[in-house]
């Protein structure tokens, strides 16, 4: 029995965003254009059009699931954008793994990699699109100790792979971002591995599209509560000036991922991470501060039995 997942006036929700698309990037990797594969679904070309740009009024599983055969696309792949067509259409949206969509289904990236502005606050761990293979490779030990050493290079792999929209030489997306001192503080690996990570970072402070902030642990508690670690995600604008698609904030949780899309919560964000940064140290500190720990690691390093970071002095 087919499913009519929804109907009525067409309504752009981050779920059909990312249904449509990747169906437009696996219908390209197909290599069809819109008109041949709306045809193969005895569509008009219009109606195809509207599903990748987010905008169809009338999404079937039945049709998600023939188009996914005709673009060849993976079943366990396939099961993640059945799922995404199931998805409510609401301006807020908690991605419960395993619920609908497969676990190792990632919405995150699909959306990151779209992304033209990212800002952030990280309180726990590096980013990863700021990690480095090794201190990728430490977490992915760490995560999955199931897995082969094979299996978590791969992993360690797409990660870095990710990297690539900050890095590319035609406009690579722009990032800001506040990092907790307990970031650089807290040992990933080894003395070693963090001693690279740490100059990395400082390293990528130095690019024009990378404005990095460090919030040392005497800044306290700046808006008096706890956000967690967020994203904002934003996807540049249209020839008129107005954004192509809405703007996302993005928090990731242990047993699901949050998704926020209403005007009002994307506006507390945003103050959140302008308080964030106006407590922070600026780019030149945080840069000078970044060297340093990475020496204190470094030094560390060739310690017999060097494992242990040096306690914090930023604040002393």
């Amino acid at each position: 029995m087919e499913r009519v997942v929804s109907e009525g006036p067409a309504s752009s929700t981050l779920p059909r965003r990312q249904l449509g698309r990747y169906l437009r990037d696996w219908r390209i990797q197909a290599g069809l254009t819109i008109a041949e594969a709306a045809k193969l679904m005895e569509w008009g070309a219009s109606t195809l059009q509207r599903l990748e740009k987010g905008n169809a009024d009338r999404i079937r599983t039945i049709d998600i699931q023939e188009l996914c055969r005709i673009y060849g696309i993976p079943a366990e792949i396939a099961e993640g954008l059945k799922g995404l067509a199931q998805q409510a259409a609401v301006k807020s949206w908690w991605h419960s793994y395993g619920d609908l969509i497969p676990e190792n289904f990632d919405v995150y990236v699909g959306l990151e990699a779209s992304a033209q502005q990212l800002s952030c606050y990280q309180s726990e761990l590096v980013p990863g699109l700021l990690q480095t293979a090794d201190y990728a490779r430490a977490l992915n030990r760490l995560g999955y100790p199931e897995e082969t050493a094979a299996e978590v290079d791969r992993r360690v792999q797409l990660r870095m792979q990710r990297q690539a929209m900050i890095n590319r030489r035609m406009r690579p997306a722009t990032i800001a971002m506040v990092l907790h001192e307990s970031v650089l503080r807290r040992l990933v690996g080894s003395a070693k591995v963090m001693a690279a990570q740490v100059r990395h970072l400082a390293e990528l402070s130095t690019r024009t599209n990378v404005a990095l902030r460090i919030l040392p642990f005497a800044a306290g508690v700046p808006l008096g509560l706890s956000t967690g670690p967020f994203v904002i995600l934003e996807f540049g604008t249209d020839s008129k000036g107005q954004p192509v698609e809405p703007p996302v904030v993005y928090v990731e949780g242990f047993t699901g991922d949050l998704y926020l899309e209403r005007q009002g919560d994307v506006q507390r964000y945003r103050r959140a991470q302008e308080g964030l940064e106006r407590c922070a140290l600026n780019i030149q500190d945080s840069r000078n501060l970044l060297r340093q720990v990475a020496k204190e690691y470094a030094a560390w390093a060739v310690k017999p039995g060097g494992v242990v970071p040096p306690p914090s002095t930023c604040g002393a």
